[in-house]
């Protein structure tokens, strides 16, 4: 008899890798990733354009696009993310802070 699944539930990008054996290194680019995402969402429903429109403007195609905003960002390169958001009018501008270590 098969032992059923364990739910998981990880509130943040850390709890995530670590649940599925991920390094921290790989929770911040997760993070990072995540947040472009939501950027992104929030621009297009923001400046109410359509899927087509912010397609043209980036130079891909309507279904990669339609499939960002739906949170399906495997296979997409942070770059690509990023040239949707200046297709959007948005410019990102990093910023850094240092890493709290545990004692």
């Amino acid at each position: 008899m098969k032992k059923p699944n364990k739910s998981i539930v990880a509130r943040d990008a850390f709890e995530l890798a670590a649940a599925l054996g991920l390094k921290k290194e790989d929770a911040v680019a997760m993070e990072f990733r995540a947040r472009l995402n939501r950027k992104i969402v929030e621009l297009v429903k923001a400046k109410g354009v359509s899927h087509a429109e912010v397609a043209k403007g980036a130079r891909a195609s309507r279904t990669r696009i339609t499939a960002i905003l739906n949170g399906q960002t495997m296979g997409v390169s942070t770059d690509f993310l990023l040239r949707i958001l200046y297709a959007l009018g948005c410019k990102t501008v990093p910023t850094f802070s240092r890493i709290k270590r545990a004692a």
